[in-house]
């Protein structure tokens, strides 16, 4: 249980904790861009993996009903599902795991935090007024929705 309620804590409760304090501003500005971070196994799920796959998955839920809910104060709300990157959570992974991993991404290689930056810039750019509530997978072709 407390693993549990740790992952919960870390990938869920802390967005909406983050959230609660910045969308009051945005409504009255009548502008603001939120961009979620989800995972792709937020998206397909993952054995092994039940409360982080539930966290991210709720990321998802909460992005479409707060976009929802915003989108008429000018406010954007989206998130990317990232796929297996070269980060410090992935390398601790057993490398014979790692390299089943990667033989299952289409591109044939983990992806960089900065290929997944570049996405989140682009959705909290002024020219991304006209997308919301939407899901981005940035995982290199290893799952296609």
């Amino acid at each position: 249980m407390a693993q549990w309620r740790r992952v919960i804590d870390t990938n869920l409760d802390s967005m909406f904790n983050m959230t609660r304090h910045v969308i009051e501003g945005m409504r009255q500005r009548r502008f603001g861009r939120i961009v979620n971070v989800s995972s792709i196994n937020g998206r397909k799920g993952q054995a092994g993996q039940c409360n982080y796959a539930a966290a991210k998955a709720g990321i998802l839920g909460f992005t479409k009903s707060l976009a929802l809910e915003n989108a008429a104060h000018g406010i954007t709300v989206n998130a990317v599902a990232p796929g297996y990157c070269d980060t410090a959570m992935v390398a601790a992974v057993k490398p014979e795991l790692l390299r089943t991993i990667v033989a299952g991404i289409p591109v044939g290689r983990l992806g960089t935090p900065a290929e997944i930056a570049r996405m989140v810039a682009f959705l909290a750019d002024d020219d991304a007024g006209f997308i919301t509530g939407a899901t981005f997978d940035v995982n290199g072709g290893q799952y296609l929705a």
